[in-house]
């Protein structure tokens, strides 16, 4: 189950990096690259029904396995597309197979959790950070040595495909579930709240994995090897804030963990906006990544959040265009600072809060 935790956060640490190039292959405004990068969290977002049906009704296990050799087959064929439609369909395709891969790995990551005998769900998202600093190094490692980059991200998919098939014999038996309820709900009354907290949250992951690299490299004129630390810091500071997030979550509680991180990240990032600096921006990102690390929703909130993936790359993309990306990810700063002040619904429906894993 780590292995392929580790494996999908690895396989998207590839592909973010090489963002500014199909960027610049494609001629691609900040504002149509939004929309680009859109169609990825659409596949995402339409695979989530779907695979919720398929785990109900297969098992958790087989959908998993499937999924994992989806994500792997689409994570080179963006590079691929020779024009802007392909581009559209090679992205939602990826999109398709990651949004299926999480939904599907958790679902068993949860079981699991539940055969250990303790928490370990953060663990498991911390590898999944920790795969994103790996891909994102051995990305930049291959942009400096002058690898082509679908050289790069083909190996990466095969040797990814290869992991995730050593992975399966370990995978727990499955059934199928009993469903007595809806597969699929939207959070009502005080869940709002917290879907609100979801959705800022994978706003801000999700513009720090699509606009980074570009921001760096378009922005700032870093190369393409510098590019890519940004996603790699982020990643790393990350998975550091979710392996010790437990340990936060018991002696300080879910609303100060959250709310500091919210500051954190928020005033870290704006820092580094200001001063407009390569350095200073891969700081900054970490900042981010680390003030990010223990917002990590699920069940109903998830559904909410990935409204948040969802509005996230295009909304970037418009303001960017309109003004700068420098001005669109200080929109992201602004709206992670709402975070904090979410935090104390937390302290005051803790049965709710168990919606955020810390």
């Amino acid at each position: 189950m780590a292995a392929l935790f580790f494996a999908n956060g690895c396989g998207l640490g590839s592909w973010v990096p090489h963002i500014p190039d199909v960027k610049l292959w494609h001629g691609l405004s900040d504002a149509v690259l939004g929309l680009a990068l859109l169609a990825i969290a659409a596949g995402a977002v339409a695979a989530l029904p779907v695979v919720g049906a398929l785990v109900a009704r297969s098992g958790s296990r087989a959908v998993t396995r499937g999924a994992a050799l989806l994500f792997c087959a689409a994570l080179p064929l963006p590079l691929l597309a020779p024009d802007f439609p392909t581009l559209l369909a090679a992205l939602a395709l990826l999109g398709t197979g990651t949004g299926a891969l999480d939904v599907a790995m958790n679902a068993h990551a949860v079981l699991v959790e539940t055969r250990y005998g303790r928490p370990i769900m953060s663990s498991f998202h911390g590898l999944f950070s920790v795969g994103g600093l790996a891909g994102a190094a051995l990305a930049g490692g291959a942009m400096h040595a002058g690898l082509a980059p679908i050289a790069h991200l083909a190996a990466a998919a095969f040797v990814l495909a290869i992991a995730a098939l050593a992975a399966w014999p370990a995978l727990l038996p499955t059934a199928p579930a009993a469903v007595d309820g809806p597969l699929f709900v939207l959070p009502r009354g005080r869940l709002i709240g917290l879907g609100a907290i979801a959705i800022i949250g994978l706003m801000a992951e999700g513009a720090m994995g699509d606009w980074s690299a570009v921001y760096l490299r378009m922005d700032l004129g870093a190369t393409a090897g510098t590019a890519a630390s940004g996603f790699a810091a982020f990643s790393l500071a990350m998975a550091l804030g979710r392996l010790t997030g437990d340990r936060l979550v018991t002696r300080f509680g879910r609303a100060a963990v959250l709310a500091c991180g919210a500051l954190t990240g928020g005033a870290t990032l704006g820092a580094a906006l200001l001063a407009a600096k390569p350095f200073a921006a891969v700081l900054g990102f970490a900042g981010m990544g680390f003030g990010l690390a223990n917002v990590v929703p699920i069940a109903a909130v998830s559904t909410a959040g990935y409204f948040g993936f969802l509005a996230g790359p295009p909304l970037i993309g418009f303001v960017a265009e309109a003004s700068s990306l420098t001005v669109a990810l200080g929109l992201v700063v602004a709206v992670v600072g709402l975070m904090a002040l979410g935090g104390s619904a937390l302290e005051r429906r803790p049965a709710q809060a168990a919606a955020l894993a810390g």
